[in-house]
């Protein structure tokens, strides 16, 4: 299986037995063989334990290499099972740990290899380099290991800490504009309502009246629009500052041709291509699949090597489904994916009429934009 690591045991397991297998030959030169056999076993075996019980594997492998070296070896034998033991508690355990046991271990093994030596300080010299050298490597790795993972872990907080403060404001966003068109449209609407009522009942009886409540109506809608357009003023982007936008009536599919012309004169070649009658669709899907092409095609200018876009509308009964595609290269999928918000306003636009948007590369090159609504209220949710 790809990726697949044997557990630590058995792979423990395994070096216990080939340090065995390397170190028991050159030790039972020595006699007598009943005590010189399980003191090399003890220096060898009990690493296949060695990241289960580090400490106490140390505790076995030095004691029976100290003794080794004091009672049987004719010269300084190097401990495999000490240096690799040594290594094990640097690598896995506290630092304190590690440091008490490289005391523990420099108090001790020196003086078994020394005797071993005959008081050779340079007979002893190459097993007490391998051992210090051990617990260094040891100790670095575990350095390291605990460096990459606080950076990991920092990582992981910042993302979470990220997304939260993102997910705050734009909660905090959504209340604030809820808030104001609750404001906006709930008040005005209300007297808008109740003065139509009253026209209507004076209608006949007292047209005076009843065109004062038409007066009254039309300065409450107009006080209405203000606000609105007030409110869309703050949360405007610099893609909707063209001179006289809060005026201008809110675009739709049947202004595409409009708008291609646009893309057209902008130098990208645009087929539009239009299938099935059109069914009533509600304002608010209109808009929001011109708005998903209006952006596509933006991006296409922007971040597309393209030649040519198609733009396809499809209307059903039960769905309207809007395809931006164009024929630019690498560039369309790595531009559209780094310009994110265009990406994210779209999809937050179809969602918000139940719909879906599916953006991404074409098997046969380029990009494609497919947003699908149905078309069953069309009330925002």
């Amino acid at each position: 299986m790809r990726g697949w690591r044997p557990p630590a045991v058995a792979a423990d397991a395994a070096l216990a037995l080939v340090l065995t297998v390397l170190y028991l030959p050159g030790a039972t030169d020595a006699e007598p063989a009943s005590l010189v056999v399980p003191l090399a076993v003890a220096q060898t075996l009990p690493l296949a334990f060695r990241r289960v019980a580090p400490r106490i594997v140390l505790g076995i492998t030095l004691l029976a290499g100290i003794v080794f070296n004091l009672g049987f070896a004719d010269s300084p034998t190097l401990p495999l099972g000490v240096v690799v033991s040594l290594y094990t508690v640097a690598a896995h355990c506290d630092r304190a740990v590690a440091a008490r046991a490289a005391v523990v271990t420099a108090a001790t093994l020196p003086w078994a290899l020394l005797v071993a030596a005959g008081s050779s300080v340079e007979s002893a010299l190459l097993p007490l380099g391998l051992t210090a050298g051990a617990w260094i490597l040891g100790d670095n790795l575990h350095t390291r290991r605990a460096y990459l993972h606080e950076l990991e872990a920092k990582a992981v907080r910042l993302e979470r800490e990220r997304e939260e403060e993102a997910r705050r404001a734009v909660a905090l966003e959504q209340a604030r504009i809820a808030r104001e068109l609750h404001d906006v449209i709930s008040h005005n609407v209300s007297v808008m309502v109740v003065q139509a009522a009253a026209g209507v009942d004076v209608f006949d009886a007292q047209p005076s009246r009843a065109r004062a409540a038409l007066v009254s109506i039309e300065a409450t809608g107009r006080e209405a629009l203000s606000e609105l357009r007030r409110l869309l003023g703050v949360i405007r982007t610099d893609d909707d500052e063209a001179p006289g936008a809060s005026l201008a009536p809110q675009p739709g599919l049947e202004q595409l041709t409009r708008l291609l012309d646009q893309v057209r004169g902008a130098g990208l070649a645009v087929r539009l291509t239009i299938e099935g009658p059109r069914p009533p669709v509600p304002p608010g899907v209109d808009l929001a699949a011109y708005r998903i092409v209006q952006e596509a095609l933006t991006n296409t200018l922007k971040h597309a090597d393209a030649s040519e876009a198609g733009v396809s509308v499809r209307y059903s009964a039960a769905e309207l489904a809007v395809d931006v595609r164009d024929d630019g290269g690498r560039r369309a999928a790595t531009g559209l994916s780094g310009g994110r918000r265009g990406l994210t306003g779209m999809r937050e636009r179809a969602a918000l009429y139940d719909g879906e948007l599916v953006a991404g590369p074409r098997s046969e090159g380029g990009f494609v934009v497919s947003a699908r609504f149905p078309l069953r209220a069309g009330e925002p949710r």
